[in-house]
């Protein structure tokens, strides 16, 4: 069995970069969903609010509206991947948790919302902490840091802590550094490059990689054609160190990251076959 995870994006959104209004119908965004499943994923992150460089702020009425009904439906699949949800709010986890959810994935990392990091201590769910710099309006107004991976470690050390001190079980927590969330593609590239310095903090890695704009800048590719760039930096990400990869395309990155995972020797190929679908 592979030990990495694949987390399937579901964007219950009108303006993603990627996806934006494609899944913002509930029943269209359950039945994505349940594709997502069908393809391997081991997690379902739901969204009801975008995070794209220049995304308008939603109010929490309208973010549970969206993903209300669309949690509910997945975390109630018996045998299905768990649910993630992704939000900074206190009262759109606090309900996707009620609905069944099992993770609280925040862009913020316990900043945006003073009373999420007691409720996540309190339900004792996995928490996502990623690194950001200011909102998703401001985040690629001219990024600087001394030095992006020491900046970035930093900030994950100084939030795990915080996270802790509120009562957040420590082995609940898992960092993202934050692809493309106030970073140039320079910025981008020396993460992945350095990826394995991230292992120092002792918490599991996240890596949203997929397709993002430095994937674009790299590849000459539009948005929709940038599965080789993101499967090339997931398998990458892998062999530095990272554990979880949300992603748009789950079938191909988990065919990636099997492969990936049998040739650096962490995988018994013989496991690989046994969960390839019948046909």
């Amino acid at each position: 069995m592979a030990a990495s995870r694949v987390m399937g994006i579901v964007n219950v959104t009108p303006d993603s970069f990627s996806d934006g209004g494609l899944y913002l119908d509930p029943g269209a965004a359950v039945g994505h969903g349940r594709r997502l499943a069908a393809e391997g994923a081991d997690l379902l992150d739901v969204g009801g609010e975008s995070t794209r460089p220049g995304a308008a702020a939603v109010d929490a009425a309208s973010e549970l509206e969206r993903i209300a009904p669309v949690v509910a439906a997945l975390a109630g699949d018996v045998g299905g991947p768990g649910v993630s949800i992704d939000t900074s709010k206190a009262a759109v986890a606090a309900a996707a948790l009620d609905a069944g959810a099992v993770w609280v994935n925040d862009v913020t990392a316990l900043r945006g919302d003073p009373e999420l990091a007691a409720l996540c201590a309190e339900r004792g769910c996995e928490v996502v902490l990623m690194h950001m710099l200011g909102s998703p309006r401001t985040m690629q107004d001219d990024p600087r840091y001394d030095d992006v991976v020491d900046d970035v470690r930093a900030f994950l050390a100084e939030r795990i802590e915080a996270a802790v001190a509120a009562g957040v079980d420590e082995r609940r927590i898992l960092v993202d550094p934050g692809i493309g969330f106030g970073k140039t593609v320079d910025h981008n590239l020396e993460l992945l490059r350095r990826l394995g310095e991230l292992r120092e903090l002792g918490r599991p890695i996240v890596v949203g990689a997929s397709r993002k704009r430095f994937l674009g800048a790299i590849t000459g590719r539009e948005v929709d054609r940038r599965g080789g760039g993101t499967a090339a930096a997931n398998v990458l990400a892998l062999a530095a160190g990272a554990d979880v990869f949300r992603v748009h395309d789950v079938a191909e990155t988990r065919a990636a990251l099997d492969a990936a995972e049998v040739i650096l020797g962490r995988a018994d190929w013989r496991a690989a076959v046994e969960r390839w679908p019948a046909g």
